[in-house]
């Protein structure tokens, strides 16, 4: 597997037909997720994650930011989890560190914990937990990625 360091070596990776013309874009910034109970969902991502709730039309929707991140609730009927499309979403951390006192902190706050930490061939490491609807949260340095240095721009 190849380490990419720079947006162009992506965009040109990406760019497989040789066009060199790719969809414009920021990065992956904005999931939506559907919730059993919106209020119980937008209090944990704001408790373990630190997001922000930056509105809520209604009971039934709230929107959540990291400030470069977008998550977006929506009431719904959780599926079976087993047939889930969406295996997990993650949280970069910046740090290993992080992600050990990240861990420390799930285990200290009775988060359950799917998989525990490790750390990985490739250099990264990671944990996994639920949420309270059992979506899978993994929590990761990845070595490519955590460096960046991600700004909200101003505008």
């Amino acid at each position: 597997m190849r380490r990419y360091d720079s947006p162009s070596l992506i965009a040109e990776v990406a760019s497989a037909d040789g066009s060199g013309k790719v969809i414009t874009n920021r990065g992956l910034r904005h999931l939506a997720l559907k919730v059993a109970d919106v209020a119980r969902a937008s209090d944990f991502y704001q408790r373990v994650f630190g997001m922000k709730l930056v509105w809520q039309p209604d009971a039934d929707n709230a929107y959540l930011s990291s400030g470069c991140d977008n998550l977006a609730l929506h009431r719904g009927t959780v599926g079976d989890r087993g047939a889930q499309a969406l295996d997990h979403l993650g949280f970069i951390a910046a740090t290993i560190a992080e992600v050990e006192s990240g861990y420390a902190w799930a285990q200290a706050n009775g988060l359950a914990i799917v998989n525990p930490l490790k750390h990985h061939r490739d250099g990264s490491v990671s944990f996994y937990l639920n949420d309270p609807d059992g979506n899978v949260i993994q929590l990761l340095y990845e070595p490519s990625i955590s460096p960046l240095n991600l700004v909200r721009e101003r505008g």
